[in-house]
């Protein structure tokens, strides 16, 4: 997002004008409610609970591409004891900051 001096850093002068000034005011009323919204959105529990879903979806992904990778190619096979272990921590731990009681 540009600020207010880069849109008008080639004219500046117009930044004088009660419309521009105006307008000015507007944006920055603007820039603080996204603000407050941002602030609203990341203290909504369910928006840190599917988060936390989408990060769990993709330890399970790369632990099933690793099982694949080790049949494939008899790669290391995955360590599902520590993965579980290392989820359960996560879904624990994110469940702690954000106040979400299982």
């Amino acid at each position: 997002m540009k600020s207010v001096r880069e849109i008008f850093k080639s004219k500046e002068y117009l930044l004088d004008e009660p419309e521009v000034e105006k307008l000015v005011e507007y944006c920055e009323e603007l820039q603080d409610e996204i603000v407050d919204l941002k602030f609203q959105k990341t203290n909504n529990k369910e928006l840190a609970m599917l988060d936390m879903l989408k990060e769990v979806i993709k330890g399970c992904n790369a632990i099933e591409k690793e099982q694949m990778e080790h049949e494939r190619f008899g790669y290391e096979a995955p360590n599902y004891e520590a993965t579980i272990s290392n989820l359960k921590n996560y879904i624990y731990s994110r469940c702690r900051d954000e106040k979400i009681w299982l």
